[in-house]
């Protein structure tokens, strides 16, 4: 599957590589998009969160220009379905995808979100690779994994 195939056209411009000031931040959003395993989702926002200092609309966009070793499929929107694309087909291959990781979608396209959210890295990743800990947030430990990865 070429790098775009089911995420748009390069040439459309949503879909086209980040400007090279924001090459650091889509690669902080691909390392934790990376760790989501199969069978799990994670939304923009909560990516997002993860991340610091970026929006779930950020993330979009990183989804939209990321490589092919990023798993683009498992990061969905906060009502627990697929958002539309602008190529129309997008979608539907981010849902077969899921599809075939074990994710089912109800006939209204939404999947059970609270049963395959990915919880999130642990706080040791976090701290090994510099991601903002739950006190940047105005969080306890404890308060974090339930706002965050819940």
């Amino acid at each position: 599957m070429s790098k775009t195939a089911g995420r748009g056209d390069q040439t459309q411009g949503w879909g086209k590589p980040p400007p090279a000031d924001r090459e650091p931040l889509y690669a902080r959003i691909y390392a934790v998009v990376q760790l989501i395993p199969a069978g799990k989702v994670a939304t923009y926002g909560q990516i997002a969160e993860i991340v610091g200092a970026c929006t779930a609309r950020m993330v979009g966009y990183a989804m939209a220009a990321c490589p092919d070793d990023v798993p683009w499929q498992r990061v969905v929107n906060a009502q627990g379905k697929v958002s539309p694309r602008a190529d129309h087909w997008g979608a539907e291959v981010q849902r077969q995808r899921l599809i075939d990781e074990g994710i089912v979608f109800d006939a209204d396209y939404h999947m059970d979100l609270p049963s395959v959210r990915w919880h999130g890295p642990p706080r040791e990743w976090l701290i090994e690779h510099g991601y903002p800990l739950p006190e940047t947030h105005g969080l306890s430990p404890d308060d974090m994994q339930p706002r965050l990865f819940s």
